[in-house]
């Protein structure tokens, strides 16, 4: 009894001691540039990434070629992924601005709906997508941050999980109003 009560005391102030280091959109509220969704993304933008394992080592680059295009507080934005070995894929979002800085989006390969929120020149978005891996489909959870630098500059980085086992990591650099 008294091991699986020193158990639970750990497992509880491991996951306490995980909630406290955890970074909060609410950390970034007030930072400039605010960064804007339909904004940054209206128009063409271009993107530079890779996909990192969890030991870190590189596995995949790619190259983004996007437009965004919003009637309102609804967007649609195009992305075409060029990957390091010449396998080509696209993805469409459908984008919802909401009150309070928050957003919402679907594209056909993300389960459900994605949520966002932005404060100050970070924006996180918590998404599934369907993730094709040599013939099987597995569903994948991104914890997504976007940091806005400046008027062209965001970064992003992307921890993917699956049962709350961290896979790796997708960084992007994404650039507006300048081509390759």
């Amino acid at each position: 009894m008294i091991r699986i009560l020193k158990a639970a005391v750990l497992a509880a102030l491991c996951g306490l001691l995980a909630a406290c280091s955890s970074a909060s959109i609410d950390d970034y509220r007030g930072t400039r540039p605010g960064f804007d969704l339909k904004t940054y993304f209206n128009g063409p933008v271009t993107a530079q990434g890779m996909f990192q394992d969890r030991s870190g080592k590189v596995l995949r680059r790619f190259s983004v070629q996007m437009s965004g295009s919003w009637q309102g507080d609804r967007g649609v934005l195009d992305e075409h992924f060029t990957y390091d070995d010449g396998e080509k894929q696209r993805r469409v979002w459908t984008l919802q601005k909401l009150p309070d800085g928050r957003y919402s989006g679907t594209a056909s390969d993300v389960v459900g709906q994605a949520s966002g929120r932005s404060a100050g020149f970070a924006l996180f978005w918590d998404y599934t997508l369907r993730l094709p891996v040599d013939g099987t489909v597995y569903e994948v959870r991104f914890d997504d941050w976007m940091y806005q630098l400046d008027e062209h500059t965001v970064l992003n980085r992307s921890v993917m999980s699956k049962w709350g086992v961290r896979l790796g990591e997708v960084t992007l650099m994404f650039r507006k109003g300048e081509q390759p």
